[in-house]
């Protein structure tokens, strides 16, 4: 057997988890497309790899398989929709012909609700079997209301509603965190999402200690509770002003500076977490594939991790692409997450004002997260999504 480059990393850390960034349902369709697409001589390897990552027939004696839990974003959960136009036009029109009273909006958030419910329902085995330790689905709260406490909440509660497989993801804004609180006070599992910095991540752990304070005291299950702090890897140096601010500097900074940056910023947030033993654990997504400063091919993104306990939340483009470059990446390191970030890259770095407010630990306020240049991208890009989600159950809804 050949293991898969995943499951290399997962060797590093008995306590690693690899996630599917997708909605289950699109598997099928994308392991056969990326088998079709295999190297001469590989098809038999990989065909035994991918049957492995997610394969509840072979669900180990952990109760788990190669994925360990699964996230969805707007982008993605429009994407599981354009992958089977017919089938979710159906399930549109039963939606609005169930419930006349509601408008485009509410059918868009039953169809939402729908799509989070069938995931969960098909990782779920690995969720019973593993005794509630592994086998979630990610269902994030509206982008577009990113500011909107109230808002949050009800729709939190709605997803939380799915399945007690289904974590609430949540905005890394001063709202979204005060949301937090209140789900984890309830129970509720919780993935923290368009979070970025350092600010954010221990704003995250408060909320979560004190909703955890707060459950306890009223007793409350949490048997069933988990949580998660999202890293955004790349989306932190190249959706920001890191290189904005440092060209009006008059600083140069090469692709592999811009990830000694994020890599940085996650091991502080990672070991901070350590060092007070919180229940909360880093989890990493937006990971890339690509070539170094002497054209090495390299990703960094799980390469500086290996032998730390994080998870890898990981969609299909990057899972293709590190299987095209397998052999060419080489061994782990199960050290990696101890090394210290690049000191010459740091000290260039901490010239700009974006990289501070995100290595820092109290490089930002509450109020100004939603306001940093790297959330303010990635929300825009979520709300994007969402509308056009929107759009689709509008054409359905209206003929």
């Amino acid at each position: 057997m050949t293991k898969h480059i995943l499951e290399k990393l997962a060797d590093t850390n008995s306590e690693c988890e690899i996630w599917w960034d997708s909605s289950p349902l699109v598997y099928p369709s994308w392991k056969e497309e990326t088998l079709a697409d295999a190297p001469e001589g590989k098809r038999g390897e990989w065909q035994e790899q991918l049957d492995r990552l997610y394969d509840q027939n072979i669900i180990d004696s952990k109760g788990t398989m190669g994925f360990r839990g699964v996230t969805t974003n707007p982008p993605l959960s429009l994407q599981a929709i354009q992958l089977d136009p017919q089938g979710w036009t159906k399930t549109i029109k039963d939606i609005a012909a169930a419930d006349k009273a509601l408008d485009v909006e509410g059918v868009y958030w039953a169809t939402y609700l729908d799509l989070v419910k069938k995931g969960a329902a098909a990782i779920r085995p690995v969720f019973e079997k593993s005794g509630y330790k592994y086998g979630m689905l990610s269902g994030q709260v509206d982008p577009r209301f990113v500011t909107d406490g109230e808002r949050m909440l009800a729709q939190g509660l709605s997803i939380a509603a799915q399945g007690d497989n289904v974590m609430v993801k949540l905005p890394g804004s001063k709202e979204g965190y005060e949301v937090l609180e209140e789900l984890t006070a309830r129970g509720i599992a919780t993935n923290n999402t368009t979070s970025f910095t350092v600010p954010q991540y221990s704003r995250c752990r408060a909320a979560v200690t004190a909703g955890l304070q707060r459950a306890k005291a009223a007793g409350v299950d949490l048997s069933k509770w988990r949580s998660v702090i999202t890293h955004m890897s790349s989306r932190l140096a190249q959706l920001g002003d890191w290189e904005k601010e440092a060209k009006q500097r008059g600083i140069s900074l090469s692709m592999m500076e811009l990830r000694d940056g994020e890599e940085a910023v996650l091991k502080r947030a990672y070991w901070q977490g350590k060092d007070i033993g919180h229940p909360s654990k880093m989890l990493q997504c937006s990971m890339r594939v690509e070539k170094d400063d002497e054209g090495k091919v390299v990703s960094r993104h799980i390469q500086d991790y290996a032998g730390s306990d994080m998870v890898y939340t990981c969609p299909p483009s990057y899972i293709a692409g590190l299987m095209k470059v397998e052999d060419e990446l080489g061994e782990f390191d199960p050290k990696a997450i101890e090394r210290e970030p690049n000191p010459k890259t740091l000290e260039k770095l901490l010239k700009l004002p974006s990289f501070r407010q995100a290595y820092e630990f109290e490089g930002m306020k509450p109020g100004e997260f939603s306001q940093y240049g790297s959330f303010q991208s990635t929300a825009t890009e979520f709300a994007t999504a969402t509308r056009q989600t929107v759009d689709f159950v509008r054409m359905v809804v209206e003929g």
